[in-house]
């Protein structure tokens, strides 16, 4: 479904990504870890349109996206959460969320002054996929409540339901689990799966080794902007390169090559 190809990004002389390949298959959860300051997010900003890429190729089904605006890239599909929670807090968790639906919604002016049978019957049907989708994330009961009186896992919660809104076919979680304690990580995860199931395809960047590990089936590592390895969680997580990137090493030894995912 997504493939990067060769991707590289710089910032004047500093290059935060050096030749990443790798491939998100459609229906996965494929997961990016990688040490503070490896290019994970930067990863994330190229894929929706945030920055150009300097060199290299991302497509999504087929389709380049170099060149694309981020809400023409969220028209072919893909949504994505953020690193530091964008939602907000003086809307309700409701209007949060169908903030997402406003691609979805075709009426006119006159329509919407006049209450016509069509704004009516679209503005109906946009609350109840928004109530549906805060359902999937456990925040139902909550819809009315203003969004600043959520606690910081909520509030992650209701930002993947906002993502969720846009009807994307593949959603990036950026550290969908920061701020969470175990019970709300386990919560959460149950939550991905169900969305996953639904016919989602998942890419996450997460700090949480466990939940990654419990949760994605493919994981690759990014390490100084390169990708060092992509398997399986239970190979990721005994190999010594990743170990390395991880914990540091006290020899000499030179940088390995990029691995392609």
């Amino acid at each position: 479904m997504l493939k990067l190809t060769s991707v590289s990004k710089s910032f004047g002389g500093l290059k935060v990504l050096d030749d990443v390949t790798l491939q998100v298959p459609q229906g996965a959860v494929f997961g990016l870890i990688g040490p503070n300051g490896a290019g994970k997010t930067t990863v994330f900003n190229l894929i929706t349109g945030l920055i150009p890429p300097t060199s290299g190729t991302i497509a999504f089904d087929g389709a380049d996206l170099a060149g694309l605006a981020p809400h023409r890239i969220t028209r072919l599909g893909i949504a994505r959460t953020f690193q530091n929670i964008r939602i907000f807090n003086e809307m309700s968790l409701l209007e949060n969320v169908l903030v997402g639906r406003h691609r979805h919604i075709d009426y006119g002016f006159a329509q919407a002054l006049f209450s016509l049978p069509g704004y009516r019957a679209q503005e109906a049907a946009a609350r109840e996929r928004a109530l549906e989708l805060l359902g999937w994330v456990g925040l139902a009961d909550k819809a009315a409540d203003v969004a600043d009186s959520l606690s910081y896992g909520e509030q992650r919660r209701l930002e993947i339901a906002r993502a969720l809104a846009t009807e994307p076919r593949l959603l990036l979680l950026d550290e969908p689990v920061a701020g969470m304690n175990p019970a709300e990580k386990t919560e959460l995860m149950g939550a991905i799966r169900a969305i996953n199931a639904r016919g989602y395809t998942i890419f996450l960047i997460e700090h949480d080794m466990r939940f990654v590990m419990g949760l994605c089936e493919s994981v690759a590592v990014l390490n100084f902007g390169r990708i060092i390895t992509c398997d399986r969680p239970e190979a990721v997580r005994v190999n010594p390169d990743v170990i390395e990137a991880y914990l540091g090493r006290d020899d000499d030894a030179g940088a390995a090559a990029p691995a392609i995912c």
